[in-house]
């Protein structure tokens, strides 16, 4: 039966709390190979859950986590493991965990992640996630509101994207805004997708870059792009007034990688 692996304290202790909550713990157990003060809190917590643990070597829990994207990799001697319908997300991940892997790595590494608001075609998010696989982002930001975000269950996106949305990172957070805030407090420049503003060619991007892209509609909100340290604009010589924003996605995420070549 295929398992989904998740890793890091938050993120298996807000599941864990969740499923007592819930008083629903089916196809979840609990990997460990130490007994520190915080993994200690967590067997507490899936005991009072009823969720199964038991203890491991690390070669085990190594084994365990070697298909995940590499910044989650590091279980810190703990791993939740659920089976079941719910693996059908594994690619989804805790935002806050990924953060916490992300901002560990040298400042140097090209990180880029890209934040979806207001996309709400899935053909656009499946699109894009398509475009992250090919060209390296490391993570795609979804809203739990206003927007196409069940991405591990809706048969568009995983169509449109080729297959790419069961092995490109997602997270869905409830406030995009505090999201940006966070990445920018470890050292990712926020660019923001909009006409009028620098011309892509004309930038040098950061190794540690997120682009933020609007719907066709409405663009970027208000606030969110109060958040960009620069907006960036494609240059086009068509007859209408923009691109599709799967495309312009496209675009913005090949000059990513490409002046990371």
């Amino acid at each position: 039966m295929a398992e989904r692996i998740i890793t890091g304290f938050h993120a298996i202790e807000e599941k864990v709390l969740k499923a007592k909550e819930q008083n629903s713990c089916s196809g979840m157990s609990i990997v460990y190979g130490k007994s520190g003060p915080r993994v200690k809190k967590i067997l507490g917590y899936a005991k009072e859950a009823g969720i199964p643990v038991r203890s491991a070597r690390y070669e085990e829990l190594d084994a365990l986590v070697k298909n995940l994207p590499e910044a989650l990799r590091e279980h810190r001697g703990i791993v939740l493991c659920v089976s079941g319908e719910n693996a059908k997300t594994r690619n989804t991940v805790d935002f806050d965990a990924w953060l916490l892997q992300a901002a560990s790595r040298p400042e140097n590494e090209r990180q880029t992640v890209v934040v979806l608001d207001s996309v709400t075609d899935p053909h656009n998010v499946g699109a894009v996630i398509r475009s992250c696989d090919q060209f390296g982002a490391g993570l795609v930001i979804i809203p739990e509101r206003r927007g196409a975000r069940d991405v591990a269950e809706n048969e568009v996106i995983a169509r449109s994207s080729a297959g790419s949305s069961a092995w490109v990172p997602v997270a869905v957070v409830s406030n995009l805004v505090r999201a940006v805030q966070l990445l920018k407090e470890k050292g990712f420049w926020i660019y923001g997708a909009d006409a009028g503003g620098s011309r892509v060619n004309e930038l040098t991007f950061s190794a540690r870059s997120v682009i933020v892209m609007g719907s066709e509609g409405s663009g970027i909100a208000r606030l969110l792009e109060e958040q960009c340290d620069s907006i960036v604009s494609i240059p086009t010589c068509g007859k209408i007034d923009s691109l599709n924003v799967s495309v312009a996605a496209g675009v913005l995420l090949y000059e990513v990688y490409r002046q990371s070549l």
